[in-house]
This record gives C-alpha cells, structure tokens and sequence, in this order.
C-alpha cells in the first residue's frame, strides 16, 4: 500500500507506523543524494514556514532552515522573545493565527502537551523538533545514519548509556522498537523510563522481532553492542542544581575505550550533540573546574575515534527533515 502522509503531524513516532517511517528514511536518502549531486529540488516553492523555538539550537535550526530553502519554501524564525504564544496569546489562538498564515509549523521547546495543543488547533502539519518527552526528527537523522553504517537496521543492537528517561532514551527506544533493532537502555535504575512506554516498546519490538532491556549491569549493556549511543547529562532547561547529584550517578556509564572494546569489532558511537566531550565550552569547562571531572558523557578519545558517526548523524538531520517538511506538505 502506497504512503502518503500529507497533512500529517509529526509528533512522535509513536504515531507513525514501521512502513511510514520506513518511507521517510527512502526518501531521505533520496534527498541526499540530490543534494550531494547538485540537483535542484525546490519542489515547494510558494509555500511558508514557522520555526517556534523555546529552547535553542544549532542543528535543529540550521536543519530546518536549510531544509526548507532547499525545497523553495519561505522560512520564518520565531526565538523565545519574538512572539506571544503562552503569554499574551494562548497556544491555541496562537496555532490558529499561524495556521491561517504558514502551511507548516515546527515547534521545539519543553511541553509534548503545548506541541500537541498547537497539531490540534493549527490546521497545517506541526512538526516536533524537540520537547522534555520526545525528539522524532533526531530519530529519524539516527536512524538513517545507522543504516548508511551497516546497510541495515534490523537486528542490530543498540545500547543507550545515560539518562534513558529523558527524551533521547525514550525516543531512541521507540525507534528501535518500530524498526526491529535490538534496544538496550543502561542506566541507573532511577533512571530508567517510565513502565508504561517501556511496556509499550516492548509490545511494538514483539512485532518487529526485536527486545527491549533495561540494565544497570555495563558489562551487559555494552557486551557486542553494535552501536552505542549517550547524551548529555543535564538536559537544556534542567536546573543546575542536578549537576552534582546526576555526575554522581553517570559517571560510571561514561562511554570510554573500556565501553568501546566491549562493543561489537565493528561498532559505531553515536550522539546527539552537543557534547561535553572536552573543557573547550563554557559549561565544560565550568564542571570541570567544579567537579573535576574534565569529560562527562564520553571521553575525547572516543568522540574524536574513527568509531564516532556523530558528524554523519549531524548532516543527516537536514536530508531526514527535509524528507518530513516534503512528505507532509506535498
């Protein structure tokens, strides 16, 4: 059966079915291959766009940007203080006015309820681009990489080390599941996901012959791990408070050499960015004067190791967003 996704929001991939999904990363690749290529795709052109951002970004934002000029559409930017929306306008006469004005709408900011609120009443396709909860477009950019590595996503497995109930380890467990990898999230067990999305998962990945496991065990989580993934251990918006208590308990899952042996031979490292991976950024070289402690999630060697994909799954990000902007609008 033919896929057509037009007018659909894209909230989570929860919503979106193995075959769909599967959709979006063919024609990424298709994308890509035009973008490298030098071939003019700008097949949206007279079309709008609105890019509302609670919270910053660099890849997100540029992703976006690029993506939509690429396609010939009209793109604006909207940043914490450019606009009403949750202060002197409420989100849903917000979706609605901006609806009447844009044929697309991408949010990225802290509520999964507010970018649900906005798909509600927007009347055009609303595009997550981040929330606390989940991060779909990152997914599919991850995805997409992962595949361009092994020339494959089923049965591969997958490791997750770090705060796997933030929106990286749940969204990274959902797309596992959809797409038949083996997923593991190895953490504390304080912070594991929530049961119910982990009950979830485990339904889907049932469907798609694959597992989900939760381990605080390191040796369990990275014994013959195709890939292994981290993300930074304070999320934007977190207070700095958590610092302390968060370095306490992460630590011991930092992805290091040690980590990167027990993997599979041919293993690849993946993050999301930005990464504490050395003390030349502000926060970095803050913590490290604090705590002591000069890498945080991953250590440079690693991040810096032919085994790092992370620039590849930067890139991607446009070509996988590209492909979502087109399926949704065209």
């Amino acid at each position: 059966m033919p896929v057509n996704l037009r007018g659909k929001n894209f909230l989570k991939l929860l919503d979106f079915s193995s075959q769909e999904i599967r959709y979006l990363l063919d024609l990424s690749r298709e994308f890509k291959n035009m973008k490298r290529n030098g071939v003019p795709h700008r097949w949206l052109e007279g079309k709008n766009i609105v890019l509302l951002f609670e919270k910053t970004s660099t890849r997100t934002r540029c992703a976006f940007e690029v993506a939509g000029m690429d396609l010939g559409l009209g793109v604006t930017y909207l940043d914490p203080g450019s606009s009403q929306m949750g202060k002197k306008e409420s989100i849903r006469d917000t979706a609605r006015v901006l609806g009447r004005m844009y044929d697309g709408i991408e949010y990225r900011g802290f509520s999964q309820d507010l970018v649900q609120e906005l798909a509600d009443y927007a009347g055009v396709p609303v595009w997550n681009g981040l929330t606390d909860q989940f991060h779909p477009t990152q997914m599919l950019a991850d995805l997409l990489t992962i595949e361009e590595k092994f020339g494959r996503l089923k049965g591969l497995n997958f490791t997750y080390f770090g705060d796997a109930r933030n929106n990286m380890g749940n969204s990274l467990m959902v797309a596992c599941a959809k797409m038949g990898l083996n997923f593991t999230a190895c953490a504390p067990k304080e912070l594991f996901p929530a049961e119910d999305l982990v009950q979830t998962a485990r339904d889907i990945a049932k469907e798609n012959g694959c597992t989900v496991t939760l381990t605080e065990d390191i040796t369990q989580g990275a014994s013959g791990a195709d890939i292994i993934y981290t993300d930074i251990w304070v999320s934007m918006g977190e207070p700095d408070s958590v610092w302390e208590t968060r370095i306490k308990l992460l630590s011991p899952y930092q992805v290091n050499s040690r980590i990167m042996d027990m993997a599979a031979p041919d293993a690849v490292f993946m993050h999301c960015l930005p990464s504490f991976h050395d003390t030349n950024t502000t926060i970095g070289a803050e913590i490290a004067e604090k705590f002591g402690i000069p890498e945080m999630e991953v250590t440079d060697e690693v991040f810096e190791s032919k085994r790092s994909v992370v620039f590849d799954e930067a890139e991607n990000r446009m070509h996988t967003i590209k492909a979502v902007i087109y399926a949704t609008l065209c």
